[in-house]
């Protein structure tokens, strides 16, 4: 089967849920059996959103070759476990960089440089390179932002050129837009969403099918009215009425046929059923699940998608464990000695998130040091993973002035250092150490043991510092750990405090390969303890058996913790 390329667009409003349209549908097709991928095209300007703050962007994903992404790549793989790469990753800032490259080296040929069809074939190009270096029955392509943003056009018209040359059957656009209800007037109303294909119209593309986002059911006779008014047929005008988790939406859109109605316009009259099984049974493990877990998020960005992975890492794994996990964000700038007993109780875990900057890592390091004396499971990720080490040298080794240099450059310990190869350059974007690397595992290990006795793992980091191996053996003989090392430059991946409930830090971030599916063994290992420490703390003596958490997980004919991912 030839490829065929399937168009997200958006209207109305933004954050409607694009990413998780994409990936439901994503999701449903590969549940039939098809090979997928699916991209995202973001119509601003930066190269990438490695520089911008969390606030303006939310969480920066990292694909394992080292591409610096939107959150959104995150939602793809959680829902269908594929890796994307830097080619499911495009911004108008990487296209008119590769434009320009070309034009500096002559390839042009002296020609003007223009939108059309310069900036367009670029875009084109990069829409259909996926399926050039593997065989792909479908391209799922996400463009960024609202329909009437000045950014967006040059996508825009690279999608109305190319649905005009693969043709009907090949090429295919799923508008998403917003039917807003008026409670003064009890009514819900379409016009923003016939405005919104209409200028949809006006740019050449016709929407073969419409999502309509919505707080409210829409009855046959509404979308029927959007039907008539939008040129869509009413099968495919299709609601995405809100719902209680975001997993809930790929069998939302699978009882509304979407997948259906795609396939059918795509001249596939008879597709194979879809095997949904153990989505299903995750969803059902998730109802199931009536205790309540508390974890402390301890980071210095109070905003929902800033830790969007860690937060899904930490419910995947709740999940299997027989959990709803209930997030607590605790901001680290306001953490104070007098009060870090006070912000933290209640948990039964904490995450110290990553990070940069100096904002907000005192009260980190007071974490830290709260969690290590009272041995509450503490899980420290990249800087949370490097305030734990500074805790450590300041509070156990007597290192007062113990620091990172990233923080303070004059620092007689510098337990955190800069990486070697880092230290001459200059330009910020893209050029942390970025992707996936290769780490040794200590036998033995509190670690090892979550991993299930691999010895040999790969996982994915984005920084410039690394733990100090100056200090090493200084560390060890006061009792944390080197358990995690690179075996290619010998850097520290993991440490950990063996005596302790669950103490355990990381230079990586696992919360970038954790799927649906696939939870990662760290956030399993992790949850599991929290429960451990949970129920001696209400005297329940039941502990969980955490060398074999197998036999803990939500039951399923066939687990998918089972099944050893090729990441690890």
């Amino acid at each position: 089967m030839e490829t065929k390329y399937i168009f997200i667009t958006g209207g109305v409003a933004s954050s409607l849920g694009k990413g998780i349209i994409s990936a439901s549908l994503g999701k449903l097709l590969q549940a039939r059996g098809y090979r997928i991928t699916i991209q995202k095209f973001d119509p601003y300007i930066n190269i990438d959103p490695g520089t911008l703050n969390p606030y303006e962007h939310g969480e920066c994903y990292v694909t394992a070759d080292g591409m610096e992404t939107d959150l959104d790549l995150g939602h793809y793989e959680r829902f269908t476990g594929i890796e994307t790469t830097r080619d499911n990753s495009v911004t108008t800032g990487r296209i008119y960089l590769s434009v320009i490259e070309k034009e500096r080296r002559g390839d042009y040929l002296g020609k003007t440089i223009q939108v059309v069809p310069h900036i367009t074939d670029e875009i084109k190009r990069r829409i259909q390179l996926n399926a050039t270096k593997q065989p792909l029955d479908f391209v799922i392509t996400e463009i960024g932002g609202t329909i009437g943003d000045i950014e967006s056009q040059p996508f825009l018209e690279a999608i109305r050129q190319l649905r005009w040359e693969l043709g009907p059957q090949r090429a295919l656009n799923v508008h998403l837009t917003y039917v807003p209800y008026l409670a003064a007037a009890d009514e819900l109303k379409t016009k923003p969403t016939q405005t919104s294909v209409k200028q949809l119209q006006g740019l050449g593309i016709q929407p073969e099918v419409l999502i309509l986002r919505t707080e409210h059911h829409l009855s046959d006779e509404l979308r029927n009215k959007v039907a008539h008014f939008c040129n869509v047929a009413p099968e495919a005008v299709i609601q995405s009425q809100d719902l209680p988790s975001i997993y809930e939406v790929p069998i939302n859109m699978y009882e509304h046929q979407l997948d259906r109605v795609i396939l059918s316009k795509m001249g596939i009259k008879r597709p194979t059923k879809p095997d949904l099984k153990s989505w299903l049974d995750f969803l059902d493990c998730r109802k199931r699940a009536d205790e309540v877990l508390h974890i402390g998020l301890v980071g210095k960005y109070d905003l929902q998608d800033a830790y969007k992975s860690i937060r899904e890492s930490l419910a995947h794994a709740g999940t299997y464990r027989g959990y709803k996990v209930q997030i607590h964000f605790i901001n680290s700038e306001f953490i104070t000695r007098e009060n870090v007993a006070e912000q933290l109780s209640g948990m039964a875990g904490i995450v110290i998130c990553p990070g940069f900057g100096q904002r907000g890592i005192e009260g980190k390091i007071l974490t830290a040091e709260y969690t290590r004396t009272h041995d509450i499971p503490t899980f420290g990720i990249c800087l949370g993973f490097q305030m734990m080490v500074i805790e450590f040298a300041r509070n156990v080794l007597g290192y007062q002035d113990a620091n990172s240099s990233e923080m303070d450059e004059t620092t007689p310990h510098n337990v955190i250092d800069m990486m070697a190869e880092q230290k001459n350059i200059t330009q910020k974007g893209g050029t942390m150490r970025l992707g996936a690397y290769e780490c040794a595992l200590s036998r033995g290990s509190r670690t090892v043991q979550a991993y299930h006795g691999q010895t040999l793992i790969k996982e994915r980091h984005r920084h410039r510092y690394e733990f100090n191996n100056s200090y090493k053996d200084t560390f060890e003989k006061q009792g944390m750990k080197c358990v995690g090392i690179n075996p290619d430059t010998n850097l520290i991946e993991i440490m950990e405090i063996p005596m302790h409930r669950w103490y355990i830090g990381t230079q990586f971030h696992p919360e970038y390969s954790s799927t649906v599916l696939h939870p990662h063994p760290l956030f399993l290992d992790f949850i599991a303890a929290c429960i451990k420490a949970s129920k001696d703390k209400l005297y329940v003596h039941q502990a969980l058996d955490l060398v074999t958490p197998d036999k803990d997980l939500c039951v399923f004919r066939r687990s998918p913790i089972e099944k050893k991912s090729k990441r690890h």
